[in-house]
């Protein structure tokens, strides 16, 4: 995101010699004021998000922000016929640009020297992203079950920048075309907004990520500002009897005489309850709603409320000018650019989430960071540099870094870098056999596999076997959910992904006479949410599927399978309705262990890749969720408890690798995938036994 002043912040001086066209908006210190509230909610939602819950909603006041100034300066050239492209577009290269390619040559240097050539690949895509201004299109495509962790992107938070450049990029050419051919611009701006706000609200249930990344559905928050700053200009006296009645009803709510209440009554009414909808926000919009949808209406409307009350209301005058809150408003890009990249490679370095201390720190480096960027790259480059050149030579080098991240990406990371590390994760990832086999099955062929529901679009042209009462199952010969009368037993396999990481040992290991089948999609835990089939949702199809086939051929086993999020009714509400469509015994996976970091890179970083046991790098609520889950659980003849942590885990730590080194017998291929040979390793000492017994 551009947390952008104005081009004509008042307390610079403009050059002499400016040959300049286009109109500026005069300084607002409380503007600046409302960017530090923004910005010290995002760095405090990054750093901090157990304290500031909300503070995600500081991209949406930026937005705001930025759309009522970029829209100030364009109407106003327009309506004095000076309105410039070639100038309007190298004003914004050269307040983005210098402190953006600082950024990103910094994120590229240092992970020069600590990303393994996976992570450096993904960085290389990310930088020729944020140079293109497209990384939230790029981050939109990323999102999956495998896809790793947010913390470990360091440009992770430039998709909000691609937004406001897409912004720069369209809504400019949009007015001046509506301006040449004399459509009213206050029209334009609303029809797009209610557009783009109509598909917001559309696809919030549908597609939040989607939504979350889309410019279509993001830029009614700016064209919020857009609005405003329309109304600012043309339009004061427009609502003169709107005001009017609102000065009448606020002198008899507050005075004894109406004739008391006044304009500046209104502005201050305007400020506080926008302050009061940007606190409310804060609180009340956290990562399990579903955002922006009408959640966003909170903190940009609140934006707005306080621009529009002007630098007269009491909360603009009082609170947002400050001197300290102006001061991080004039920080406040780079600061936003600074501090996310400090905290995500604090967290790859680390091998795991920052300490308190760690993450304070940072906030620290990322505050003086973000001053020095101002002083000493920013103000130079904006208001002492003389010349068209410095906007030539900025997208020069926005060309060669976006290149040269290009680059790193398409020669997989470059990994001469770090030779003996990127041997070790190449081998392990590539190329033991076992281990392309069970990549093979779990990242390629079990998505799309009849046996998983990955793919919507096979649901919606009907496909897929299983999608419909009407055509229950067909071709069913070689399916894996299909009962096979010559073999005397079947255990079914029902969960996520982490079923799918079982099932080669459980075929390796169950008797002759048993058969193995499968319903397992990757991200989707077993639920019973599910009666009718579904179109819509992966999961719910999933499910749907499975309590029906289960239901169809009663396996005389169903093992219970899901990564995280179990509990014990959840957990204990499966098995008794699976016992009552006729499964004999029902075993319920408890949690395998998980890792702070992918274990190969949790070893490689630990400069020590022999410890067979480790407890450093474990994270310690699942081990609470396992004992939870073994003490609360009952277990008699139909029900068992499947103790895996118990399997891989003594006081000493647990199993990292099998046989003599890593290399050759790792235990888990990310933070907590079951290998292959883990998976023959649990299989037989566990669950063969569960299954089979009392045979």
């Amino acid at each position: 995101m551009t947390l952008t002043q104005t081009e004509n912040d008042n307390h610079h001086p403009r050059p002499a010699n400016s040959e300049l066209h286009l109109t500026h908006p005069k300084y607002r210190a409380d503007i600046d004021g409302l960017r530090a509230v923004a910005v010290l909610a995002v760095v405090g939602f990054h750093a901090f998000p157990n304290w500031v819950k909300g503070g995600l909603v500081g991209v949406d006041i930026f937005f705001v922000i930025s759309g009522f100034l970029i829209s100030t300066i364009i109407f106003d050239s327009l309506e004095r016929n000076s309105f410039s492209f070639l100038e309007f577009y190298s004003r914004r290269i050269r307040r983005i640009f210098p402190a953006l390619l600082l950024v990103l040559i910094a994120s590229f240097s240092f992970g020069w020297f600590w990303l393994f050539a996976d992570e450096y690949k993904q960085l290389g895509k990310h930088i020729a992203a944020g140079a293109g201004f497209v990384s939230n299109f790029v981050l939109w495509n990323e999102i999956g079950y495998f896809d790793i962790t947010a913390d470990t992107k360091p440009l992770l938070h430039l998709w909000s920048l691609g937004i406001e450049e897409q912004f720069y990029i369209v809504w400019p050419l949009l007015l001046w075309a509506a301006w040449k051919t004399r459509v009213n611009l206050l029209t334009i701006t609303l029809l797009v907004a209610i557009v783009s706000f109509a598909l917001n609200i559309n696809g919030i249930g549908k597609d939040a990520v989607a939504t979350f990344y889309s410019p279509q559905t993001r830029f009614w928050e700016l064209l919020a500002g857009s609005t405003l700053a329309w109304i600012t200009l043309y339009k004061q006296t427009t609502f003169f009897k709107v005001k009017h009645r609102l000065y009448q009803w606020i002198g008899v709510v507050v005075y004894a005489q109406a004739s008391e209440a006044n304009g500046k009554m209104l502005r201050n009414v305007q400020s506080v309850f926008g302050v009061l909808l940007i606190g409310i926000s804060f609180l009340v919009v956290t990562k399990g709603k579903s955002f922006p949808g009408w959640w966003a209406v909170l903190p940009t409307l609140g934006a707005v409320l306080i621009i529009s009350a002007g630098t007269h209301a009491w909360a603009n005058r009082t609170l947002l000018s400050n001197r300290a809150l102006v001061w991080f408003g004039l920080i406040s890009y780079p600061l936003y650019l600074w501090h996310w990249p400090l905290l995500s490679f604090a967290r790859i370095v680390g091998n795991q989430s920052p300490s308190l201390e760690i993450r304070i720190v940072t906030v620290g480096i990322s505050i003086l960071l973000a001053w020095l960027t101002y002083r000493l790259i920013e103000k130079p480059v904006r208001f002492r540099l003389q010349g068209k050149s410095r906007t030539v030579i900025l997208a020069s080098l926005m060309v060669m870094i976006g290149c040269i991240g290009y680059i790193s990406y398409d020669r997989g990371g470059l990994p001469f870098r770090m030779k003996s590390e990127s041997e070790f994760l190449y081998y392990f990832e590539n190329e033991r056999p076992e281990m392309r086999y069970f990549q093979k099955i779990n990242m390629f062929t079990l998505w799309k596999h009849e046996c998983a529901f990955f793919d919507l679009d096979k649901y919606r042209a009907g496909k897929l076997v299983g999608v419909t009462d009407s055509k229950p199952r067909e071709a069913l010969a070689s399916s894996c959910f299909e009962r096979n009368l010559t073999y005397d037993k079947a255990v079914l396999l029902w969960g996520d992904s982490n079923a799918q990481a079982l099932s080669s040992g459980l075929q390796k290991n169950l008797p002759s006479n048993w058969q193995l089948l499968q319903i397992a999609t990757s991200g989707c835990s077993p639920k019973l949410n599910s009666n009718t089939p579904s179109t819509t949702s992966q999961c719910k199809q999933s499910n749907y599927f499975a309590i029906k086939t289960i239901s169809d051929i009663k396996p005389d086993v169903v093992v219970v399978v899901q990564g995280e999020g179990q509990s014990t009714k959840s957990f204990q509400d499966i098995a008794n309705h699976l016992k009552t469509l006729g499964v004999k015994r029902v075993i319920l996976l408890g949690p395998v262990p998980h890792w702070k970091s992918d274990l190969p890179k949790l070893l490689l970083r630990s400069h020590n890749y022999m410890p067979r046991r480790i407890v450093d790098g474990l994270r310690t609520d699942i081990l609470e969720l396992n004992s939870i889950l073994a003490r609360e659980l009952k277990s008699d003849s139909s029900q068992k408890f499947a103790n895996v942590i118990d399997t891989f885990c003594n006081t000493d730590g647990c199993l990292t690798y099998f046989g003599d080194d890593a290399k050759s017998g790792i235990t888990t291929w990310d933070y907590g995938h079951l290998t292959p040979l883990a998976s023959d390793f649990l299989s037989k000492r566990l669950l063969v036994n569960l299954i089979v017994d009392n045979e």
